[in-house]
């Protein structure tokens, strides 16, 4: 049995990557992630892997994309504003089917904003980021454990479906230290085989990997092909968390709720604990939490929104989760209640509270 060990979230990032088999780190530095490029700086060159600081952001994910189109599994990190340079490369490489995985410890903004912890990018992250028809694979981790094991599966699921995936922590989730058990060494036997890249693992010549394709049916083809991995994407990968009345899971239990909330990274933490308040106080809370930005888990919070109960979301951002949060209500039966949706966002870097998410479940439930 693996010990627990105490790690701060973004050297656990680092860590499970390279645990993951990552072989090349190409980043630049930017607050609240610099963690990251300091970890693997020491220990991608100690254990004879690439690491290179890039002289920017817009290096850093082209880079990115040359070492995994040349058969490394392949990985950047930034923060907020570097992540906005990284978004023509993700484009690129999304229109390229070039597996890579980008972690976003979010700051406040718009701009420069500040170095405090946000979640203000959730449409970058979840509607493509970048230019032209495509989406990206979102993990959004609560704790320095979720760090870890959404890492280490972002860079499976990346393989597995030749697409970007984003691991989005907010800063608060990179900066906080826990115990975290961390994943298993894979060895170079245990790395899908890659049978696309531009090199010659597979014995035949080298092969040129573009987004470019210039006869439009071409490029429509090719797109509609990527959408239907998506169709699978959001078949197989959808995850989400719920807590019902008494930390039941099932979501049957949302039947028995007077109230739902919808948040996740450190807002779910915090909806936790006023959650906790509510039920001293006997008013019935459930929490969902979706663990997958993209793809949304729209049809289990659809089975919620059906009971016509209020839904509470809470973000780091001034509505940007409570968009999907109401698109959830198309996949409640067109008969059921419609229930109404509330928003309690921050921005700039500012946190919501416990006492504050519960102040506002009693005024909405008027008691």
């Amino acid at each position: 049995m693996n010990d627990k060990v105490l790690m701060k979230g973004n050297d656990a990032i680092g860590e499970a990557a390279i645990r993951a088999g990552c072989g090349a780190y190409f980043g630049y530095p930017i607050t609240p992630q610099n963690e990251i490029t300091a970890y693997m700086a020491k220990n991608m060159l100690d254990q004879g892997r690439i690491f290179i600081q890039a002289e920017s952001e817009t290096a850093a994910i082209n880079m990115v994309y040359g070492a995994s189109a040349a058969g490394a599994r392949a990985m950047t990190s930034s923060s907020s504003p570097g992540i906005s340079l990284k978004q023509e490369g993700m484009s690129y490489a999304a229109g390229a089917d070039i597996p890579l995985v980008l972690v976003n410890v979010v700051r406040g903004g718009p701009g420069l904003g500040s170095i405090a912890p946000s979640q203000a990018d959730y449409f970058q992250s979840t509607r493509g980021g970048g230019h032209g028809d495509y989406y990206c694979l979102v993990l959004a981790p609560k704790s320095v454990q979720e760090c870890a094991d959404f890492t280490y599966l972002a860079f499976d699921l990346a393989d597995k479906y030749r697409t970007p995936v984003i691991v989005q922590a907010d800063g608060m989730i990179g900066q906080m230290m826990e115990g975290v058990i961390l994943p298993p060494k894979k060895s170079p036997q245990d790395l899908p085989r890659r049978d696309w890249t531009v090199g010659n693992q597979a014995g035949r010549e080298p092969r040129h990997i573009t987004s470019i394709h210039l006869v439009p049916q071409e490029l429509e083809d090719i797109t509609r092909e990527r959408y239907q991995r998506y169709e699978h994407i959001k078949a197989a990968e959808t995850r989400y968390e719920y807590l019902g009345p008494g930390g039941g899971a099932n979501l049957a239990g949302a039947a028995e709720t007077e109230i739902t909330l919808a948040a996740y990274g450190t807002s779910a933490r915090v909806c936790l604990g006023a959650k906790q308040l509510a039920e001293k106080a006997g008013i019935k809370a459930g929490l969902f939490r979706p663990i997958t930005l993209w793809p949304f888990p729209y049809k289990a919070l659809g089975e919620i929104a059906a009971q016509g109960k209020p839904i509470l979301t809470v973000e780091m951002s001034l509505g940007q989760l409570v968009e999907d949060v109401k698109l959830s209500l198309l996949e409640a039966p067109p008969s059921s209640p419609r229930p109404a949706i509330h928003l309690l966002g921050h921005s700039g870097g500012v946190i919501p509270t416990e006492e504050e998410v519960f102040e506002t479940i009693k005024r909405i439930l008027g008691k």
